[in-house]
């Protein structure tokens, strides 16, 4: 007897894990999504620009290459038709079920079985249970106080209004990360004037970015072995980009030269590039890609304000040195909430554990896949499996492969759930402490990929590969069975 699966989101991971079950003869799974359409954060995320920093034939399943990609660097709308075929391709609309917000999860020990519960209170039952929300979903904004006395427009960039008119209006930009940098050069064009409000600037470098030509679109079509060959050689470059995350190396120096270069040929002005000097280490943060927000930023009509706001009023925001900067709207670009793993979703495991509690600390996985005492839970995307030099998808597809064996024995009756003991998860807690000392994430910078409190929860230390061979095999050893 199939056991009932329960995926939980439908961006790339979840579609990944559902087409990996319908491949192995695997049906009796439902992917539950609170939007009305499927793509996760290629759904979400429409402003101006958006696009992906890693290459487009490695931003695709490995099973499923497109050889018509219109660009190096494939923007939102395409990488969304991406997914939106492979949804049809390989059959998964009448496992999809939009509208449906998974609010609560709790696992009965005598049924060895999870009740879900949603935001209309329907009840759901699944004997396996697998978080596909992935860790950037949930908009983090600045605790600005009076706000609400603003009487301008506000959003967040993940959140960007249909049809919202900027022209000839006073922006004001709140953050300076991945988005912004992409989204910023776009409202400079058409805005009256833009202030970025930055807290600490990215270290940038140019964006190797070129259209794909039709010659080059149907050799990959008609020779797929060409675009193979081509996706290989872009992930062992990237690959080996991981030895520049470490300090002092010579790849990080080199790394870290080239972005001081960048930015001095792009901002001629002394005193604006002091501004948008980072004072920590490249990679300390993601090395961003762009050939146009430097250059957006020298514009007469584009600001930098690096005093930090401290108030807002009903015409505009007002900074530590008294100053009230007149805006018309305020454009959040200050990204997730990427440590707050499943959040607001509770988790409920044996004895009552609750997953958001475990993780209070600082999140951590077995893996980056299972918790101990949360049975037949499986994360995809979870904590400690982001990449700072390579694509998401090929660690996705890995984690994919170790849940699905996971289902396959619980399936065939040799485990009747699936829990890992707290010892192998302790041991591979103090093994990524180990393995990120001697890297630029050490270092004293603010970023996503940290709690408030310094913990690295949210980075793998090691090249892709590594993680690949880590979890090519279940060792059954490691888990509870409940037999």
């Amino acid at each position: 007897m199939q056991p009932q699966i329960a995926i939980i989101g439908s961006g790339f991971a979840g579609l990944l894990l559902g087409i990996k079950l319908k491949q192995s003869g695997i049906d009796s799974f439902t992917i539950y999504e609170k939007a009305d359409r499927l793509g996760g954060t290629w759904r979400d995320n429409v402003y101006p620009g958006a696009a992906c920093d890693v290459p487009a034939p490695l931003y695709s399943y490995s099973f499923e290459p497109k050889a018509d990609w219109t660009k190096k660097y494939a923007e939102q709308p395409e990488i969304l038709g991406y997914l939106e075929h492979c949804a049809v391709k390989y059959g998964l609309l009448p496992h999809l079920r939009f509208g449906v917000e998974i609010t609560e999860a709790k696992f009965d020990q005598a049924t060895a079985s999870w009740q879900l519960r949603s935001a209309t209170g329907e009840s759901i039952e699944a004997r396996i249970l697998i978080s596909a929300c992935g860790q950037l979903n949930r908009p983090a904004y600045p605790d600005i106080p009076s706000l609400q006395s603003f009487s301008g427009l506000t959003f967040h960039s993940a959140r960007w209004p249909k049809d919202v008119a900027l022209s000839e209006r006073r922006i004001a930009v709140i953050g300076t990360g991945a988005s912004a940098i992409q989204f910023v050069p776009r409202v400079a064009a058409q805005a009256k004037s833009v202030t970025v409000f930055q807290r600490s600037p990215p270290w940038i470098v140019p964006k190797p970015d070129r259209r794909y030509g039709p010659l080059e679109q149907t050799l990959y079509k008609w020779i797929p072995a060409v675009q193979s060959l081509r996706r290989s050689s872009l992930f062992a470059t990237l690959d080996l980009g991981f030895f520049g995350l470490r300090s002092g190396s010579t790849i990080h120096r080199i790394a870290q030269s080239l972005c001081e270069k960048y930015l001095r040929q792009s901002v001629p002005d002394e005193k604006l590039r002091k501004v948008l000097t980072p004072n920590y280490p490249a990679g300390c943060k993601r090395i961003l890609i762009s050939n146009d927000y430097y250059q957006a930023l020298t514009k007469p009509h584009v600001s930098v304000v690096t005093e930090p706001i401290v108030s807002a009023q009903s015409e505009g925001l007002v900074t530590q040195d008294g100053a009230l900067h007149s805006v018309d709207v305020i454009i959040y670009g200050t990204g997730f909430r990427a440590s707050e793993f499943l959040a607001p979703m509770r988790i409920i495991g044996r004895d009552g554990r609750e997953l958001g509690e475990v993780f209070s600390g600082g999140a951590a996985a077995y893996l980056g896949i299972t918790v101990p005492r949360f049975p037949n839970f499986f994360v995809l995307y979870g904590p400690n499996t982001n990449l700072g030099h390579n694509s998401i998808l090929y660690m996705l597809e890995a984690q994919a492969h170790y849940i699905l064996s996971a289902i396959k024995l619980i399936r065939d009756g040799k485990a009747h759930y699936l829990d890992v003991k707290p010892e192998p998860q302790r041991l591979f807690r103090e093994e990524l402490k180990q393995r990120f000392h001697g890297t630029v994430w050490e270092a004293d910078c603010t970023s996503w990929y940290k709690t408030a409190t310094g913990e690295q929860t949210n980075n793998w230390p090691g090249l892709a590969f590594s993680y690949r061979l880590r979890t090519r095999r279940l060792n059954l050893a490691d888990y509870e069975t409940g037999r």
